[in-house]
């Protein structure tokens, strides 16, 4: 077993101290600090420590890659640092005090979607490969056309696709109250109303001859579903998080048990039916035509070019985020999203520029034990190690990974390349993509894989982009503060 008592020790001296640690805890990987003052951290020092393998600020946390073996690290710096750890969600609610408005309102996005991608994914691939099934026409036609067993598990497949997708809106209700701290299976409930079958299906509003409603004699209100919808669902859930926070400030602790669940649930799900619903539908489809315009438009290729070339620097600064709320608001508009296969790209070519760097420092055994995971996690969607790890950390290689994406992202959105839904955001994001568009994606991936990886070995050789002239030498950027 490794001991960790001298690199703990140094640890805690190089990031300022005990009394500049506000809170400290760990996840799989990586130890996680937020800090009184994140300037008093000497990065390139903690770099230097053996046990350390990278680090990096994120969402208003200090975080230092460790590996594996973080568990046992941890300890031993509880030990030396006489800090007690806190739980990720602590972590989070102290972190706050190092960002600004704009990265708390994407943490916000961030905590209410995340729990609902491993969902979406699994949704993205049931359609991707129920569209094969029906939608490829081979020698004989489809294979739904000539097999009874495939037929049956296509249909079988949509069982699943719509729970996901069509009643979405319980799963977003669900999770703000779940990071509001208010009571869960109201926000469930919530979302069903949103999504009941006494309702008209969202999907079926524009073709039906005639609207049902409540009648209260006086008024009526319209029974229409909100099926897929992100942003009636989202203002919906904060409406009954905060009505409940605010009566259980003022109900007596004896009857809140009745009184609070009932007066959040029915005024909000009023309030969803006659203001929330109709509004935050309006607004939503404002959303998703202005960017399907972009997407799709005479100019398609320039907001490509850009949202390819930017969206790496978007992950940086916590606001990509927003980009799941509306590709979800795509799918529902559009039956389809040509925003995230770019979002795939850029992954792949952040990952393309870590192997570069493998390539170009091979021998390195320090700096592969970061490397050779990020660019296996990055090719499989997840590219903060990589990021900030190696690309950042050199500065020419993400330079490089930002073209190459660039450059994907323009011909993806020349060919109309569109996904069925958010998928695995590297490599096996092909299987999310629809099927007339497969061709042209494995086109676009070849040239997020071979561009980053070509110009980040120019850039070293030809010392552009490069800081200080010394690769070996190349400072650790704070991205946030």
């Amino acid at each position: 077993m490794v001991d960790f008592n001298k690199d703990a020790k140094d640890l805690l001296e190089y990031i300022g101290g005990p009394d500049n640690i506000s809170a400290v805890s760990h996840c799989a990987t990586r130890m996680r600090f937020v800090l009184n003052d994140p300037a008093a951290a000497n990065i390139k020092k903690i770099e230097d420590i053996p046990a350390v393998k990278g680090t990096f600020t994120q969402a208003g946390q200090f975080q230092v890659i460790i590996g594996n073996e973080v568990p046992q690290f941890y300890n031993e710096f509880a030990k030396v640092s006489g800090k007690e750890g806190v739980s990720k969600d602590e972590a989070k609610a102290a972190a706050k005090q190092n960002q600004n408005v704009v990265q708390r309102a994407m943490a916000v996005l961030a905590e209410i979607f995340t729990p609902l991608i491993p969902a979406i994914v699994v949704g993205g691939l049931i359609l991707g490969f129920r569209n094969v099934l029906e939608g490829i026409n081979f020698a004989n036609g489809t294979i739904v056309s000539n097999s009874q067993f495939w037929t049956g598990v296509n249909d079988f497949l949509w069982l699943i696709g719509e729970a996901i997708f069509h009643f979405l809106p319980v799963g977003i209700t669900w999770s703000i109250t779940k990071k509001m701290g208010t009571t869960q299976i109201l926000g469930i409930v919530l979302g069903i109303t949103l999504v009941s079958p006494q309702l008209l299906n969202a999907y079926g509003v524009a073709g039906a001859q005639e609207i049902p409603f409540w009648d209260f004699g006086a008024f009526t209100i319209n029974k229409i579903g909100y099926q897929a919808q992100v942003i009636p669902a989202m203002l919906a859930g904060f409406v009954l998080a905060y009505l409940e926070i605010w009566l259980r400030k003022w109900v007596p602790q004896y009857i809140s048990m009745i009184v609070v669940p009932l007066l959040a649930l029915v005024p909000t799900v009023i309030i969803a039916h006659t203001v929330l619903g109709p509004i935050g539908w309006t607004i939503g489809q404002w959303v998703s035509e202005v960017v399907y315009a972009g997407l799709t438009g005479d100019f398609r290729w320039l907001f490509g070019l850009f949202f390819g070339t930017l969206y790496s620097p978007l992950v940086i600064t916590g606001l990509h985020h927003m980009s799941n709320a509306i590709d979800l608001q795509l799918i529902a508009d559009f039956g389809g999203t040509n925003l995230w296969p770019m979002i795939a790209l850029s992954n792949i070519a952040q990952g393309s520029a870590v192997l570069a760097i493998i390539f170009l420092h091979r021998g390195n055994e320090k700096e592969e034990q970061v490397s050779i995971p990020a660019a296996i996690s990055c090719y499989l969607g997840v590219t903060e190690p990589a990021m900030f790890g190696i690309n950042i950390k050199y500065i020419y290689p993400f330079v490089a990974a930002m073209i190459g994406s660039g450059i994907a992202g323009l011909v993806a959105t020349t060919f109309n390349v569109m996904a069925n839904s958010i998928g695995v955001g590297g490599i096996p994001g092909f299987l999310s993509i629809q099927t007339d568009s497969m061709a042209m994606f494995i086109v676009c991936m070849a040239i997020a894989i071979v561009v980053p990886f070509l110009l980040t070995i120019v850039f070293e050789k030809k010392q552009l982009f490069v800081p200080k002239g010394e690769v070996e030498d190349a400072p650790v950027i704070q991205t946030q503060k």
